[in-house]
């Protein structure tokens, strides 16, 4: 379940930025038919900061729904607050997601001991396999690794996804856990050569736009075909560059409303891409041969 290519799914909205649900199910039907290997439902690029608690759980719920069994769903369920977690986990393990992504708390800047206590808790309060995701530059929070080797003896951690910027962290990672939690890159930039590093797959954004290339690349990856792998990276590198020209996932859900499979729909804060933006994603599609 936990390796190629699992897209951080965008959550469609209406214009009105209303939950779009007909959208959202057209977007997992596109991935099914496009190779990609599990849905990450209401994590970052899903808006999950301003999605209520009722939408947070629909939106799970839904995918879970909508994806039949055809494909692993793995609902977001972190939180700054260790309750609010447990609460979403046990909802997400309910609504049959088949794992959960719990982002390090965010804002309140804890410890490494407060870090390993969160997970520890989430873990014991609910069985369904939890997947680690650090990713310091939106958190001001950074899993070290040898917190990281900390949780990873905790049967049901199984999975992190480091979004730490460099791979040298996904190879310490790898160094110090071994076989004892996979390693998932959270940078489409650096997802090759984190699985040419021993890590097993990547969360990414740029499989909401290029799906297909992107279980390509890591399918290749994943079999050692470095050239390969190396080719559709630099298909896709525009595109990797072009999906964080503004905070995403304000690029991404403009470059997937182009494709034509969701409405314009975003919430404030977020506001939709900046007309000047508009021809480098389009351009980097281009060159990704997806528009």
């Amino acid at each position: 379940m936990f390796h190629g290519s699992m897209v951080a799914l965008l959550t469609p909205m209406h214009d009105d930025g209303s939950l779009d649900l007909e959208g959202l199910e057209r977007l997992i039907e596109f991935h099914i038919e496009n190779g990609t290997d599990a849905i990450v439902a209401v994590g970052t690029t899903g808006e999950s900061a301003t999605l209520d608690y009722d939408e947070h759980r629909l939106v799970m719920r839904k995918a879970v729904e909508f994806a039949r069994g055809r494909i692993p769903v793995i609902g977001g369920t972190g939180s700054n607050s260790t309750r609010e977690a447990i609460e979403l986990t046990v909802s997400a393990a309910e609504s049959g997601c088949d794992a959960v992504l719990l982002v390090t708390p965010y804002y309140n800047k804890p410890t490494q001991e407060g870090l390993y206590r969160h997970y520890k808790a989430i873990a014991e309060a609910c069985s369904i396999p939890q997947i680690l995701y650090n990713v310091p530059g939106r958190t001001a929070c950074d899993l070290l690794p040898e917190t990281v080797e900390r949780l990873a003896e905790i049967p049901n951690i199984v999975a992190i996804k480091e979004a730490h910027g460099t791979v040298q962290r996904a190879r310490e990672i790898i160094e110090r856990c071994g076989d004892r939690i996979v390693v998932l890159s959270g940078d489409d930039a650096n997802a090759r050569e984190t699985i040419l590093a021993g890590g097993k797959g990547v969360i990414s954004v740029t499989a909401n736009v290029a799906p297909r290339l992107m279980h390509e690349l890591c399918a290749a990856a994943l079999r050692g075909d470095a050239e390969e792998a190396n080719r559709i990276d630099m298909q896709l590198a525009a595109l990797h560059k072009a999906l964080f020209c503004e905070s995403s996932p304000i690029p991404v859900k403009w470059a997937v409303q182009q494709l034509g499979l969701i409405k314009g729909g975003i919430r404030l804060p977020l506001t939709p891409l900046s007309e000047q933006y508009h021809e480098t994603v389009r351009q980097a599609m281009k060159l990704a041969g997806v528009l």
